[in-house]
């Protein structure tokens, strides 16, 4: 957070998605010490993100998420396949973690950090999708972009039907886009985002209660 570099906010713990708003987010600190709000923290959660965010002083938002998708992706020994552009773009993006239990060890967490490395998306096997960036903005879109690439693959999978894989040229070349854009600050990050804050402020305004 500004001004203090060990602290960050979460969600609170017992509510649903719709429920959550600023004024609930839950203030804590690296050492799991609630400075402000009133509900609990997930245990988890904590762990996983304040492991990241202790990792990667460069970085300021980590999302994680559970999306049926994307824990089915995390399942598949083949990884993240070269199908589409979005899965092409985030390739050098990309990395793996096996399974742990974060909650459980500080080794775990610590390991969390290093497989992150330099590194913004990461598919944590057997469990789910994790995105980091410099601004809420930027880990939303890599996080969005993650998460229909995971779609895209399970529908070609369950579909049965030989897969068209475009040209290794064409996926490096993708690839390194894709990477050299993450590596500065672009418009139209910003610009999708705040597509999506304008929809949540005609669907449902009360998340910036």
């Amino acid at each position: 957070m500004p001004g203090h570099p060990d602290q960050y906010l979460i969600n609170p713990y017992g509510l649903l998605f719709h429920e959550i708003c600023a004024s609930n987010l839950i203030k804590v600190d690296f050492d799991g010490n609630v400075i402000a709000g009133d509900y609990p923290y997930n245990d988890a959660g904590h762990a996983i993100h304040s492991a990241i965010l202790k990792a990667r002083d460069d970085v300021n938002v980590a999302l994680h998420s559970h999306t049926r998708a994307g824990m089915a992706v995390s399942c598949m020994d083949c990884g993240l396949l070269p199908l589409t552009q979005q899965a092409n773009e985030i390739r050098n993006m990309l990395c793996y973690h096996a399974y742990g239990i974060a909650s459980e060890s500080s080794e775990e967490c610590e390991l969390l950090g290093r497989d992150m490395g330099d590194k913004w998306i990461m598919i944590m096997k057997n469990h789910g999708l994790l995105t980091v960036g410099r601004s809420v903005a930027e880990a939303f879109y890599h996080l969005y972009s993650v998460e229909n690439a995971c779609k895209v693959q399970v529908d070609v999978l369950a579909s049965g039907q030989k897969m068209n894989l475009p040209r290794a040229e064409i996926v490096d070349q993708l690839a390194e886009e894709g990477m050299a854009r993450a590596s500065g600050v672009h418009e139209y990050v910003d610009m999708a985002w705040q597509a999506v804050v304008r929809l949540l402020d005609q669907k449902d305004p009360s998340f910036r209660n």
